[in-house]
């Protein structure tokens, strides 16, 4: 309990028991246990612009009572509103995926959290509050993005096998005219060779792509 006099600080009792203290004295309960926060669903924005759902994970405790009782009218609502600041100014570094690249994205939950935790403990410091740790419980697509998004993902998916299969194709081309020219098993002039590379390339890919078998 936070006592106070007339709005001035007059001390901390920390231990239980019987006590009497001043019927003059104010006081505040402040829990000072570990405690956890798990918040609703979010809006943020990503680097860019697309509009996500995020909730967050918060585990933290009152260090000083003093400063969270005197510190702040509320301390609990003082740190949802610096989650949702802090979360709102993280998340806005780093778009949620990257399609077509290889780039850090907000899929690194680890590396999100701990950027999310700097800026949180950063904040509520001077409260008195510890911040030990916030993490994305969940980040996805709001729901008016949600699907466009997916179809998003789902094409870049498949633009990265179709580049996969074709490296291996032009590969395997390579390889085959290679081991034909240089074992002089043909003779191959700039005409037949560009003539036997298409078809080769052709025969490979439709084998590569063709229903039913794997890449």
């Amino acid at each position: 309990m936070v006592l106070t006099l007339f709005g001035d600080y007059r001390g901390t009792v920390r231990r239980t028991g019987l006590l009497w203290v001043s019927p003059l004295l104010l006081r505040r309960r402040v829990d000072v246990r570990l405690r956890h926060w798990r918040s609703e669903p979010l809006s943020a924005v990503d680097a860019k612009g697309t509009a996500l759902n995020v909730v967050v994970l918060v585990v933290w405790r009152v260090r000083d009572t003093v400063r969270a009782a005197l510190g702040v009218d509320r301390h609990e609502e003082y740190l949802r509103e610096q989650v949702e600041a802090a979360m709102a100014r993280v998340l806005s570094q780093l778009p949620a995926d990257a399609f077509h690249e290889d780039a850090p994205t907000l899929r690194d939950a680890e590396a999100v959290g701990e950027a999310l935790t700097r800026m949180l403990s950063a904040e509520c410091a001077p409260v008195g509050i510890d911040v030990f740790s916030a993490q994305p419980t969940r980040i996805e697509y709001a729901p008016e993005v949600a699907a466009a998004m997916q179809r998003r993902r789902i094409a870049a998916i498949d633009a990265k096998h179709r580049d996969s299969v074709l490296t291996s194709v032009v590969d395997a081309v390579d390889d085959v005219v290679h081991r034909l020219t240089s074992r002089g098993l043909v003779e191959l002039d700039d005409y037949e060779r560009k003539a036997l590379v298409k078809d080769l390339t052709v025969a490979f890919y439709t084998g590569r792509t063709a229903p039913g078998e794997g890449a």
